[in-house]
């Protein structure tokens, strides 16, 4: 058995999610089942003092139940040091503050914290212009904040997808067709008047059939994908807009969209990610807190936390 670890967590508050279907609690499952201390912080539990990153964190110990699933111990302050790992898993807005705990964890794992994901890495692979990385893997795909160059881009493919580059959720993502008359009014309120970028790629209708998600440990992608399925009249597959999951294979051109990626993502230290990709086409890069683990694993009979957590161990071996 591998030495006990202390493994921090970031995260929203854990009296907020829902077992059932939160991601980081199946790693908070994981991690009590291999014998290690967890210990959960939120974006105020840190701070810097004269360089060094420090937090207060409580440690907590979690069961698989709907309700009266966690117990935590009093609080306890320190430096970041204490750590083995600490992974970062708070939701977006990926906003200042965001940025800012990022540059906190930076100085953690500049003093031997194995940080997941990276903090530089968090920072500069947004998850809609990371794509711009990987155009071979992509629809046809326009980040801008110009009306006129997305109006160009409308026209030439005829129908496309308008998503803010900070979005979530399938929040606030329109579907635009050529001759649609509110087509001004949607760029007015994407572009804020041309004043916020937006990314735009070619609608692909195959999301019908499932915007699949596929988790990928340190480049190696988990062998099915969670096809999330639009609600009836919904044009979002999202599973926070409706949508319902369902496990399927990998196909043998998501098997190369992974392959793709994976040199870039290890090399980034991005060891937990989320693709996802409708009909063959990468659309995001899921690198802040990617889900879809609670419902694979119940799909599929795998454990997908277990795999992360197993590799983590190993890559912070002596």
């Amino acid at each position: 058995m591998p030495a006990t670890l202390d493994i921090g967590v970031v995260m929203d508050p854990i009296q907020s999610i829902r077992p059932a279907k939160d991601s980081t609690f199946a790693m908070l499952l994981a991690m009590g089942r291999r014998g290690h201390r967890a210990h959960c912080m939120e974006l105020s539990d840190l701070w810097v003092t004269d360089g060094i990153a420090h937090a207060r964190s409580r440690e907590v110990t979690v069961r698989d139940q709907a309700t009266d699933f966690h117990d935590l111990a009093a609080a306890v302050e320190g430096t970041m040091a204490r750590f083995d790992i600490v992974l970062m898993r708070k939701d977006p807005p990926f906003d200042l503050e965001y940025i800012y705990a990022t540059y906190i964890l930076e100085l953690a794992e500049q003093a031997g914290v194995h940080v997941v994901n990276r903090p530089a890495s968090l920072r500069d692979a947004n998850e809609k212009a990371f794509t711009a990385h990987f155009p071979q893997c992509c629809p046809a795909t326009l980040i801008s904040r110009d009306r006129v160059r997305i109006r160009a881009f409308l026209e030439q493919e005829g129908s496309i997808v308008v998503k803010p580059m900070d979005g979530m959720g399938g929040a606030s993502v329109f579907r635009v067709d050529q001759g649609d008359p509110n087509v001004s009014v949607i760029l007015e309120l994407m572009t804020r008047f041309d004043r916020r970028t937006v990314i735009a790629q070619r609608f692909l209708p195959e999301y019908r059939e499932g915007d699949r998600r596929i988790l990928l440990i340190h480049g190696e992608p988990v062998e099915h994908a969670l096809a999330r399925i639009p609600a009836e009249g919904e044009s979002r597959a999202n599973l926070a807009a409706g949508g319902r999951g369902v496990a399927v294979p990998l196909t043998e051109r998501e098997r190369w969209i992974c392959a793709e990626l994976a040199p870039e993502l290890q090399a980034r230290g991005l060891d937990f990610v989320g693709l996802d990709v409708i009909g063959g086409y990468l659309t995001e890069i899921n690198v802040t807190s990617p889900t879809g683990i609670r419902e694979l694993d119940a799909a599929c009979g795998i454990d997908i936390a277990d795999r992360l957590i197993e590799y983590l161990e190993n890559a912070t071996a002596p």
